[in-house]
């Protein structure tokens, strides 16, 4: 069984198990698979991350200048922080899967499915899917009852007043904080392992590019980046799942992955203590079916997912960048842009991990702990089925993911400085212009801001999984209040104060206490165990929805929206938009949709999904291979919807752009509009001066059409 000074095999297991080592201890040891050497040359890594950059500053600006150039888009405060509140259902949902994207969708995800087997994907992917979808709820509402808000914390402000406004913009900007540095710290820790680029290097120079598109186009330029960035994502992710389950000459079938996962648990196939009788506590994983990798039945995965859905629920409700998502959407597109973005991210986590993640376990590669905390199981994966290429592909997708996901946080943070202290605080008359001005500025400023923080968080010893297991601690106890402030008449401001700020304050004191009650001592290691985590997360977050409905239910503010509709725009935008988009009766109609579809996904993928798959306890090669075509198909069909739904819905602005480019469209639309105005004119004046004005116009046209010939 080994002595009990050997260190855990299982991160979070209750039960350590061993295996004999060389030198006869007893204990289970692993080499490093990276063991300090990198697969790509730094140069490699430096061109990639400043190779993209640059490129995607250069295209994105272009392209939103094209925008500007030939559809008449006017680059107004508005606009940058808004994209004109007319973005339609494929570039919504490309902008939610990118946005969701981040470097521990592609990193954590395929962490889970190394510890506890097949369950991690699912539980990753689920866990973290129904949030996006019941978000639709709060987009719609925010079309109902503030439509020319620019960030949630207007919204608080004008419900709730000053007080309740600081205390959730406080939330709002730690959420981004807590974001932005676990994608640095995944993108960082994998661009260093595979190039051994230095990382904190790396930490300053993946925002570069990001920052630069951003101070040009704004919230337009991040859909339209999310938007190239997805579509990368998802077409490495294809080529990474059918290499696992079609192409590779080391897997390249379910069946061949099955009979490795199997073969695997069978070679680190010992007892656990308590030994059940009936040896069902022998396996590779501790709390899994029989240990099993192939079982859904784990209670690691599950309290893995309910952390997870605790957790995600704080970085969707509390992050700016959702809500400023929805206000960009056009009402029509706004609740099925949700749905359809978090089904369409549902497959990066469980397709891609699924065949990475499995793909490491298979393959028996010789992962530390260390290693898979610091999200380094997919690139293993890649590079031990493709070499270089597999690095470099790997590294690209990731490097799409950190930034695309960047620009939405700097976008966010953009926001709320600008119009939730600059222009509340300070400014409270500031123009358009100067608006612009410092937004642009907080983008320039919390960009450099990125960086630093990565670096500190480096030196720390933080690791990517602790930080995304911490975040529902810090932020969940914000989630239910946001929402009964937009859903709840009865909703109070000192309800919201209370609960948030003493969820937070009780979740910490929750974390810590047991950390110390279990483990004797609180460190970075025993504070990201599973137990700790469950208590803190759950505590947060129903604490601050329980205090908040008591305060309410006592005393209730009876609130009808009437401050949040009075919000107002900077600058007027001419509105395109038709006039039925904003009835009631036509938002109440999307209201209900989304909440029959959301809720009913939910529901699915939660409770009906893992129900189903208890009775087939271990899976048979058969139920596998059903289990892998599921995750084929869903990241097939996913990539396909998401690649092409924003091209065909915006299909005439293109060719509106390939006309005023490529002809003179857009001069002789001028021409008529001019004409337009000339002939109201003319048909004013006196019948002398109407031969005269015409007779001229006539000869500028034809000597107009004798130049354009």
């Amino acid at each position: 069984m080994g002595s009990s000074g050997c260190p855990p095999f299982q991160f979070s297991a209750k039960y350590y198990h061993y295996q004999v080592s060389e030198n006869g201890d007893g204990c289970f040891r692993q080499p490093s698979f990276f063991q300090g050497k990198s697969v790509l040359n730094q140069g490699v890594g430096y061109s990639v991350i400043l190779g993209f950059g640059v490129f995607f500053a250069v295209f994105t600006s272009f392209l939103v200048w094209l925008e500007k150039r030939y559809v008449g888009s006017r680059h107004t405060s508005e606009w940058f922080n808004t994209a004109g509140r007319n973005v339609k259902t494929g570039l919504i949902a490309s902008a939610i899967v990118s946005q969701w994207t981040w470097a521990a969708t592609i990193l954590q995800s395929s962490n889970v499915a190394w510890q506890y087997g097949v369950s991690g994907p699912f539980w990753y992917a689920s866990g973290a899917t129904i949030q996006v979808l019941l978000f639709g709820v709060m987009a719609i509402e925010i079309k109902r009852k503030a439509p020319h808000a620019h960030t949630i914390c207007e919204i608080v402000k004008a419900r709730w007043g000053t007080a309740a406004h600081v205390v959730f913009l406080t939330f709002c900007l730690l959420t981004n904080i807590i974001v932005t540095a676990m994608l640095l710290l995944g993108g960082s820790a994998v661009v260093n392992a595979l190039t051994g680029v230095n990382i904190y290097a790396a930490s300053f120079l993946i925002p570069l590019g990001v920052i630069v598109y951003t101070l040009a186009g704004g919230l337009k330029a991040t859909f339209l980046a999310s938007y190239i960035h997805s579509a990368i994502v998802h077409v490495v992710l294809v080529i990474f799942v059918y290499l696992v389950y079609t192409a590779s000459s080391e897997l390249g079938s379910p069946s061949v992955v099955y009979n490795r996962l199997v073969e695997v648990g069978s070679k680190r196939r010992v007892c656990q203590e308590p030994i059940s009788h009936d040896g069902q506590s022998c396996g590779p994983v501790s709390g899994n079916y029989k240990g099993s990798y192939l079982t859904m039945l784990s209670s690691g995965g599950l309290v893995f997912g309910i952390i997870n859905i605790v957790g995600n629920f704080g970085t969707v409700f509390v992050d700016n960048g959702y809500w400023v998502s929805a206000i960009a959407a056009r009402p029509s597109s706004t609740h099925k842009g949700y749905l359809l973005g978090g089904l369409v991210w549902f497959a990066v986590p469980f397709s891609l991990a699924t065949s990475l993640g499995l793909g490491a376990l298979a393959l028996d590669l010789p992962i530390s702990e260390s290693e898979a905390s610091h999200g380094l199981v997919p690139p293993a994966t890649a590079i031990a089925l493709m070499g270089k290429g597999g690095s470099i592909l790997l590294l690209t997708m990731l490097f799409m993911a950190v930034t695309s996901a960047g620009s939405s946080e700097l976008i966010a943070v953009s926001s709320l400085c600008t119009y939730d202290i600059y222009r509340t605080y300070i400014n409270p008359n500031a123009s358009g212009n100067k608006i612009l001005k410092v937004s642009r500025a907080v983008v320039l400023g919390f960009g450099c801001f990125m960086g630093l923080l990565a670096v500190i968080l480096n030196k720390a010893g933080v690791s990517l999984g602790w930080m995304y297991l911490a975040m529902g601690v810090l932020v969940g106890s914000a989630v239910l209040p946001i929402a009964f402030m937009l859903l709840w008449s009865k909703a109070n401001s000192i309800g919201g104060i209370l609960g948030t700020i003493s969820g937070c304050v009780l979740g910490i004191i929750t974390w810590l206490l047991v950390t110390f009650i279990e483990y004797g001592h609180v460190n970075l290691d025993t504070t990201g165990r599973n137990a700790p985590m469950l208590a803190g997360n759950l505590v947060s977050i129903l604490t601050g929805g329980a205090v908040h409905a008591v305060c309410s239910l006592l005393w209730p503010q009876n609130y009808n929206w009437d401050t949040t509709r009075q919000i107002t725009v900077v600058e007027k935008e001419k509105d395109e938009l038709p006039e039925d988009e904003f009835k009631e009766e036509k938002l109440t109609k999307a209201k209900a949709w989304i909440i029959k579809w959301g809720v009913g996904f939910t529901i699915v993928i939660v409770i009906l999904w893992p129900l189903l798959s208890l009775p087939a306890g271990e899976f048979s090669l058969g139920y596998f291979t059903f289990w892998a075509v599921i995750a084929i198909a869903w990241g097939t069909i996913g990539s396909a919807v998401i690649i092409a739904l924003p091209v065909l819905e915006s299909w005439e602005t293109i060719q509106c752009v390939f006309l005023g480019m490529f002809t003179n469209e857009k001069l002789l639309q001028k021409m008529e509009e001019i004409n337009l105005k000339l002939s109201t004119i003319i048909l004013a004046m006196p019948e002398a001066q109407k031969i005269y004005l015409l007779e001229k116009e006539k000869l500028k046209k034809h000597e107009t059409a004798e130049h354009l010939a």
